[in-house]
């Protein structure tokens, strides 16, 4: 049964257009046409060897970056059809919403946070918005990726009103954009975008879970007191006693991810009604968010992130990693800080009649745009004698 379409949902035929005016496709709406630019961007493709959790070479099975963002869409796109709303859009802003990430998670972050510190600062959601419309060079009349107005509002909006950010060093490129192409930084992103938002919070603690206990950081037993998933073990063991442990897992996670789907969907529609949402705009005006959990499933998430960081965020084998990251980014920094001709020939020519601001966003854009794998095998041609080439 397909869901009557909601009067706050956007449409993509009343689209305000892109930045650059092109042609419509006869064959795609607006967002689906920037769903297939994000999925065909060089960016994305590098995601699939981006840490999530876990550097990508310590295994097969547990999620990078690409799989997560492919995760998230799905969650994301769900939420949006059974709220009546623009399934495409949702999707494109959850496929995007990774795409400044550097190398080696959080981790890489930090570092790149740390040696900018003194050049503009590093964001990994402003990075995501510069590689959208700057850093991918794929078309003759335009930098970026031309993406409608509606796509780049949930890019930098999704998390809500980002005006009292616009005073940090690191979104002085949103603050310039902005001037020239009014995104509305001061409201709510569409419901869409809010739904790519909560589907990243219900990805990331179910997939986190998963990979933990795959990885041997805990057991499930150890989660039958830990709110929300707890429940849902103890009613897996009910209705299966003697299935398998990595069966009991999979359906654990399932039966969470359903519940976290379920309190949103209950919860947006009860803020909707409550606050007389009629359209999309009105989705923008409230003073909070339309798309969110309840009070109870954010109190149960809570804890769950508590346990999770306690036995898995910052267990001493993902410290040990985090601090191998970090060494590597900001040799490779200074480095090409100190000596911007040992660069591939590209990006040395970008680095070139510029202060010493512009050099370090030139550097810390090269970074970003690596692969965990890539970075390694950068750092160890640059440091390593037995490497000649």
């Amino acid at each position: 049964m397909v869901p009557t379409r909601a009067a706050y949902a956007e449409d993509a035929a009343a689209s305000l257009g892109r930045k650059v005016v092109e042609p419509e496709s006869r064959t795609r709406t607006p967002f689906a046409r920037d769903r297939d630019r994000i999925i065909h961007c060089t960016a994305f493709r590098r995601l699939k060897e981006k840490t999530q959790v876990f550097v990508a070479h310590e295994g097969d099975h547990f999620r990078t970056r690409l799989t997560h963002s492919l995760e998230v869409a799905q969650v994301a796109r769900s939420l949006a059809t059974a709220l009546g709303l623009e399934p495409d859009l949702a999707e494109t802003i959850a496929l995007a919403h990774d795409l400044g990430h550097p190398p080696f998670g959080h981790a890489g972050e930090d570092e790149l946070q740390i040696q900018m510190e003194n050049y503009g600062g590093f964001d990994h959601n402003v990075q995501t918005f510069r590689v959208v419309t700057k850093l991918e060079r794929r078309y003759p009349r335009w930098d970026g990726l031309n993406l409608t107005w509606e796509t780049l509002e949930g890019v930098i909006k999704h998390n809500g009103p980002v005006t009292q950010k616009l005073a940090q060093p690191s979104w002085k490129a949103i603050s310039e954009f902005d001037a020239e192409y009014d995104l509305g930084l001061g409201g709510w992103a569409s419901a869409e975008a809010q739904c790519a938002a909560l589907a990243d919070d219900i990805a990331y603690n179910n997939h986190d879970v998963d990979d933990g206990v795959q990885a041997g950081l805990f057991h499930l037993k150890e989660l039958l007191d830990v709110p929300l998933i707890g429940p849902i073990l103890h009613g897996v063991y009910k209705d299966y006693p003697d299935l398998e442990p990595g069966i009991v897992r999979m359906e654990a996670v399932r039966r969470m991810i359903g519940a976290m789907v379920e309190d949103v969907l209950a919860e947006t529609n009860r803020r909707a009604i409550a606050a007389k949402v009629a359209s999309a705009e009105d989705v923008r005006q409230l003073d909070h968010a339309l798309v969110a959990f309840s009070r109870p499933m954010l109190e149960d998430l809570g804890r769950l992130r508590e346990f999770l960081m306690s036995r898995m965020y910052r267990y001493w084998k993902v410290n040990r990693t985090r601090s191998q990251a970090r060494r590597i980014l900001a040799e490779m920094f200074q480095l090409f800080m100190g000596e911007p001709d040992v660069l591939p020939t590209e990006w040395f020519a970008r680095s070139q009649n510029r202060d010493e601001a512009g050099r370090a966003r030139v550097v810390c854009d090269y970074i970003a745009g690596m692969t965990d794998r890539f970075a390694i095998e950068e750092h160890r041609r640059l440091f390593h004698l037995d490497v000649w080439n």
